[in-house]
Parts: structure tokens; C-alpha cells; sequence
């Protein structure tokens, strides 16, 4: 999913959300984050799969999208039906949709 098509489905009041997973490491997500998005790190998530829930729609987020769809991966591998990856991720989201997000 490219970031546009993530910021029109976050701003369509009407559309089911998504949940944001933000895999980034802590010290990552301190310096930026989009609005919403909960954070588990991604050498956690084997650990702390059972927080989300494996029928609803996920965004898997990271720095640029490569942890991002390492993630996603797992998730579809280990039943989650429905995994989108952040094309690009936050580093993409600031240069398209929030260019006021700190960039590192």
C-alpha cells in the first residue's frame, strides 16, 4: 500500500481502519510516528502475536518497509488474513503525506 492510499483510507470515516503497526525499534518511534499507529518491535512480534487480532486488516510499518514486510511475511505465514505492508514507510509518509514528520 502506498502512503496516499493508507492517509485516504485513514481519513475515510466510512472505511473499516486498519491497525497500524509500527515495527520500528523504540528509539525510532520517539522520533516519529503516524498518528494512531501501535508499536511492537519487530524482534517482539513472535512473542506478542497474540495482541492483535488475525482477522483484522493490519498495515505493517517501518523506517523504509523492508522490516515492515519481513513482518508482514510472518504475520501471513502464522494465519493473519489480511497484512498490507507500508510501501515505503514512514520515510515515504513524510515525503508524501506529512511533511512536517521529523525525518531521520
Amino acid at each position: 500500500m502506498q502512503p496516499t492510499e493508507l492517509a485516504a483510507l485513514l481519513a475515510d470515516a466510512n472505511a473499516e481502519q486498519p491497525v497500524l503497526l509500527d515495527v520500528r525499534e523504540s528509539w525510532e518511534v520517539e522520533l516519529c510516528q503516524i498518528p494512531g499507529s501501535i508499536s511492537i518491535p519487530m524482534n517482539t512480534i513472535p512473542a506478542r502475536a497474540g495482541e492483535l487480532d488475525p482477522d483484522q486488516e493490519i498495515v505493517c510499518i517501518c523506517h523504509h518497509g523492508g522490516r515492515s514486510a519481513q513482518v508482514a511475511f510472518w504475520l501471513e505465514r502464522n494465519g493473519f488474513t489480511r497484512v498490507i505492508n507500508l510501501a515505503g514507510g514512514v520515510h515515504e509518509w513524510a515525503a508524501q503525506v506529512d511533511p512536517s514528520m521529523r525525518r531521520y
